[in-house]
């Protein structure tokens, strides 16, 4: 069965993309026993170590459904946190939420590899859906090493060899070469799930051959990652127009000798952002032509909303959004745009009065006829808070750091993992015939 809300737009960009990795059609799943990395890595409020809801949630139903229609049996393994940081937990408040969605038919086990999470796998029956502990309790998980050492690891041992099938659906943990990702990829039939086929047809969209003009609209509070992108765009020449913003625009406007004003400074240097402006400095000397920076700026005034230009800065107080004279012209610049790719808010969007900006852009870029690739954590909880329709962009990526590299160029050991994967099952096929 194809994934019925999924079709259509798989459909649509078939013939805009060959992919090089097998997907769940790829694979028979009846009676067998499925091993789906998920990511269901979500906040936590650090008082009281709750989890908040999140999208990545949701979305694992969309392979997991399928699968358990086509008579499979499903074992989940995903990740919560780093070790060492507040937000690394078991796994129980998620399964809570899975319980609820999948019902009867769920269960979790308080264990990853031990006896009591292999006994449970042994037992289950088609259409059942086990959840196991998080999987970076185990020291040899978060190990860099390629897919043949971690092929070798007591995890994929344990695991690999109770299970039929391997599939990813794990897109924005897809930057880490870690043993759950990468390792099954070398001793089971390994394919993507839903949304790792659905993230990679989208993302693959702006790469290969997008419609032009082709226009990058980046902010956030992040310039280090962002400046990634930048980077590699304009230096393979695949980018019409960046519309910069947020501290990424302020950023440009130092760079060029512009006084942001004391409070403004401080801030940036507090944050070790002014550790970016000689990369800055050299991305517009050499690509000034293509990068928009703000015409002015609304300051945060005492609380209040004070409009700049950038020719009688530096304002009073700390910028907290763009003006609305930026904001015109970008969206002039987005209506004409064939694709639109965004990352960061232009400002501070949690407080009204300086969420006008990203607002904005975000309503041009989703009322643009534009194929639109709205990306981040923050953009998603930005869309959400504004109240923006989130079915009137192209795709929202949930990919994160996954999404920052493969927009820089840089690769996916995950998605690596798969082509090699389906590689190698073609050059069985051929052998066999």
């Amino acid at each position: 069965m194809k994934n019925a809300q999924f079709a259509p737009i798989r459909d649509t960009l078939n013939a805009h993309i060959m992919l090089d990795f097998l997907t769940i059609d790829d694979v028979e799943v009846e009676g067998k026993t499925v091993l789906l990395r998920v990511d269901i890595n979500v906040p936590v409020d650090q008082g009281s170590l709750r989890i908040s809801e999140s999208k990545r949630i949701e979305a694992v139903r969309n392979t997991v459904e399928e699968l358990v229609y086509r008579e499979a049996k499903v074992v989940l393994i995903a990740h919560q946190g780093r070790v060492g940081d507040y937000d690394f937990l078991p796994l129980d408040q998620h399964a809570a939420v899975l319980r609820s969605t999948f019902g009867e038919a769920f269960d979790y086990v308080d264990d990853t590899i031990g006896v009591a999470a292999r006994e449970r796998v042994k037992e289950m029956k088609p259409r059942d859906v086990l959840l196991l502990q998080n999987v970076r309790f185990l020291a040899e998980e978060t190990l860099e090493r390629t897919p043949e050492e971690h092929a070798k690891t007591i995890l994929v041992h344990r695991l690999g060899s109770l299970a039929d099938v391997f599939v990813n659906d794990a897109f924005s943990a897809a930057h880490r070469s870690h043993a759950s990702l990468v390792g099954f990829t070398r001793t089971l039939p390994s394919v993507a799930g839903r949304n790792m086929e659905m993230e990679l047809r989208f993302d693959q969209h702006v790469f290969v051959n997008p419609e032009r003009p082709l226009v990058y609209c980046l902010g956030g509070s992040k310039p280090d990652d962002i400046l990634e992108v930048m980077k590699y765009v304009l230096e393979k020449g695949v980018v019409d127009d960046v519309l910069t913003c947020g501290v990424l625009g302020q950023l440009f406007l130092l760079a060029r000798g512009v006084q942001l004003g004391e409070k403004t400074v401080d801030w940036l240097t507090e944050r070790h952002y002014l550790d970016s402006v000689d990369d800055v400095k050299d991305l517009y000397s050499r690509f000034g032509a293509w990068i928009r920076v703000p015409v002015d700026l609304a300051y945060n005034d005492e609380g209040k909303r004070t409009e700049v230009s950038v020719q009688n800065l530096p304002g009073s107080g700390i910028v907290a959004d763009i003006g609305k004279n930026t904001i015109t012209a970008y969206k002039s610049i987005i209506s004409k745009s064939k694709t639109v790719v965004t990352k960061g808010p232009a400002g501070i969007y949690e407080v009204p009065e300086f969420a006008t900006g990203t607002k904005e852009l975000l309503e041009a870029i989703g009322s643009s006829r534009a194929f639109s690739l709205v990306g981040g954590g923050h953009m998603l909880s930005a869309v959400r808070e504004l109240g923006i329709d989130e079915t009137s962009f192209s795709h929202v990526s949930l990919g994160g750091g996954a999404l920052i590299n493969y927009l820089s160029g840089k690769g996916l050991p995950a998605y690596d993992a798969l082509k090699e994967a389906a590689a190698r099952a073609k050059e069985r096929e051929v052998e066999s015939v």
